[in-house]
């Protein structure tokens, strides 16, 4: 069974930087499109950003120049900086394999002001 296992989430002060990291067992990342998303209590679940097989990524506009999501392939690994975090920044970080619609367990973010 494919498992997604996030790790790196914490509390933190508003302008501090935390990584996220999303590790895939049974399961090659190199070939399928990774994202994280993150949901606040009562709220929706949003895409912060996408890292592509092909190399491409893409942000949500509010993280945009202050997240940055990476992949190392042959460690079956997603990462997320976030710099300049905000108390809005506040949620629970899920990793996400889009093709075959795997799930990490999720992993909380505070951001204290």
């Amino acid at each position: 069974q494919v498992q997604l296992v996030e790790s790196g989430g914490g509390s933190v002060q508003a302008g501090e930087s935390l990584r996220l990291s999303c590790t895939a067992s049974r399961s090659e990342i190199r070939i399928t499109d990774m994202a994280w998303y993150r949901q606040a209590p009562g709220k929706s679940r949003d895409l912060v950003a996408v890292s592509r097989r092909d190399g491409r990524t893409d942000y949500g506009d509010s993280v945009k120049g202050r997240f940055t999501i990476s992949r190392d392939n042959d460690k079956n690994t997603v990462y997320l900086e976030m710099n300049d975090l905000k108390p809005e920044d506040t949620a629970v970080y899920y990793c996400n394999d889009r093709f075959r619609a795997y799930w990490g367990q999720g992993i909380q973010v505070t951001v204290s002001p």
